[in-house]
């Protein structure tokens, strides 16, 4: 069942990151499980929304396809695993990077709410470094917008170094464990927040949350395991997009040491067609025909997406009327198993010019009441 995050926070769907922050510390107070031990539901609910809304890939994936859509349930860009609590990822909402309340204490809202649902502290706190995801736009031509194509796209940025492997050290050199983590690639700290000390579990500075160090750091990448480069990645773009769909790519964003790479999100833009409108899923021709064709009927040849068709005009039309092909339109599924129709919008061409004879002609129909 979708869910309405902008319900829950109580704000209007174009509130600002700074409004929605404000809803948010203000529920996340009166809900709080140590005040309310019967809130607890409604403070995952609360949190759950602000993971979505707070982060701006995020907010535009839910926006595009609801709770319920890709990576729904509000992990757009994340996954399962990611953020700190049940899956949630606070560290791009403006406050993971450490942010402070109103006595100015620091705090960091994903070590909090994995401090009350995890068990204490970041069990998972090595599931939780990924690199940045990536967020570029193209233009697609018309066509490709509705059957699909293969698109190449360049994108600059840290990806895995290629010398070692990510590994951070020259190939074939020892590595010792970290010393600052002892090899377990987590380290503790303090931390005061606004509902007092707490103890985080975070990534080591030091090793990047491998446990490992180098004797001999890669020449290449000099112990970082990334080069900032650039790389040509195929996406397919599928049948039946729609202007400002957003596309998302996993595993294509930056890479980061000792952890998964982000993700690529890509916005489309598409060409528009001179004369072919797309509505839903069929597809709207306008087309002219001559008047003696719409009195008398006529095959016509038309030129579509597809190529040349035969369209039959009974005789009769009339002006603005619609003839449908059924099947013809745009796919509904990447197989186009379904499609929509084509709808020729018919337009008739009357002569502002008459030859005697034909003016002659028409005299004799005007007699007939035609």
């Amino acid at each position: 069942m979708a869910k309405d995050y902008y319900k829950t926070l109580g704000v209007d769907k174009g509130a600002s990151k700074d409004e929605i922050k404000k809803a948010f510390r203000k529920l996340a107070h009166e809900h709080h499980p140590d005040k309310n031990p019967k809130s607890a539901d409604k403070f995952k609910e609360i949190s759950e929304a602000y993971s979505t809304l707070s982060d701006d890939s995020k907010r535009a994936q839910y926006d595009q396809f609801g709770s319920a859509g890709p990576g729904g349930g509000g992990q757009y860009g994340g996954g399962q695993g990611q953020g700190g609590f049940g899956g949630f990822d606070f560290s791009g909402s403006g406050f993971g990077g450490g942010d402070f309340g109103q006595d100015g204490v620091e705090f960091d809202l994903g070590d909090i709410f994995g401090s009350m649902f995890g068990g204490g502290g970041r069990s998972s706190a090595k599931k939780q470094r990924r690199g940045r995801d990536i967020e570029i736009s193209i233009e697609i031509d018309f066509k490709s917008s509705i059957f699909g194509k293969e698109e190449k796209v360049t994108v600059s940025k840290d990806s895995t170094c290629s010398h070692c492997d990510g590994t951070r050290g020259e190939p074939g050199t020892k590595f010792d464990d970290c010393g600052t983590c002892q090899g377990t690639g987590t380290v503790y700290e303090i931390k005061r927040t606004i509902f007092g000390q707490m103890q985080n579990e975070k990534i080591c500075d030091k090793c990047f949350g491998t446990g490992k160090i180098p004797k001999e750091k890669c020449k290449t990448c000099r112990g970082e395991g990334t080069v900032h480069s650039t790389e040509e990645i195929s996406v397919i773009i599928p049948p039946g997009i729609n202007p400002g769909d957003t596309l998302r790519v996993q595993g294509k964003g930056e890479s980061i040491a000792g952890g998964a790479p982000g993700d690529l999100f890509i916005k489309l833009h598409i060409k528009k067609h001179p004369k072919i409108i797309k509505d839903n899923f069929d597809l709207i021709f306008p087309l002219e025909i001559k008047l003696t064709d719409a009195l008398l009927g006529a095959d016509i040849k038309v030129e579509t997406l597809e190529g040349e068709l035969i369209l039959t005009v009974p005789a009769g039309i009339t002006h603005g009327e619609m003839l449908r092909v059924r099947g013809k339109g745009v796919p509904m599924d990447n197989r186009a198993t379904r499609r929509g129709d084509l709808l020729f919008k018919i337009s008739i061409s009357i002569p502002k010019k008459l030859s005697k004879d034909a003016r002659k002609l028409l005299e004799e129909l005007k007699k007939e009441g035609i």
